[in-house]
């Protein structure tokens, strides 16, 4: 007889206001599994939230994922946070996302690091058009900080999120970091 398939993975989310607009997370029961990003407006950024975490139902969180919010709404005021602690469900990425995301996880506040450099501290070096392909892919934005991973010749690069590579820009002058041309006016970050 084979073996019994695994019963399907339940996720749940919450909305949470930030500094920059409603966010969402979603998570299980190994960790947190989304983080989205604002959208145009709350029903938007719920809408994507429950696209991308299927099956996911609304609920109060569970402890961990309440400091992990916690953190999330701190590092969007400006200030600095620690989400290394934030345990992640990465169930069904390959072992190569997985790799990129250790990796994308060292680059620390303030800093960055090119895709090629990524690729390197993953192990496969050479793969930087891959590194950007898995960091398309990331779950959770800002716990993976692939917005500190920028484009050769110090460029913003792109960036999976609404807004793009305006965004990502707003999250790294979170940091106090300018990469390539200086912001235009309208993109400042916004102010605790």
């Amino acid at each position: 007889m084979g073996a019994r398939p695994k019963p399907p993975r339940q996720e749940h989310y919450c909305l949470f206001d930030t500094a920059i607009g409603a966010c969402g997370v979603a998570w299980s029961a190994q960790g947190l599994t989304r983080l989205q990003l604002p959208e145009s407006d709350r029903s938007a950024t719920e809408k994507r939230l429950r696209a991308t975490a299927a099956g996911a139902r609304p609920e109060t969180p569970p402890p961990p994922i309440v400091a992990a919010i916690t953190e999330i709404q701190r590092y969007l005021t400006g200030k600095r946070a620690d989400l290394s602690a934030v345990t992640i469900d990465l169930t069904g990425a390959s072992p190569f996302r997985r790799r990129v995301y250790e990796a994308a996880r060292s680059v620390g506040w303030g800093q960055t690091a090119s895709y090629g450099e990524l690729a390197r501290r993953a192990g496969s070096p050479g793969a930087a058009r891959a590194v950007g392909h898995a960091l398309a892919r990331n779950p959770v934005a800002i716990v993976i900080p692939c917005h500190r991973i920028v484009a050769g010749g110090d460029r913003v690069g792109g960036f999976s999120a609404y807004g793009g590579a305006i965004a990502k820009a707003r999250l790294l002058a979170l940091e106090g970091v300018q990469v390539g041309a200086p912001l235009l006016p309208g993109m400042e970050p916004p102010l605790p």
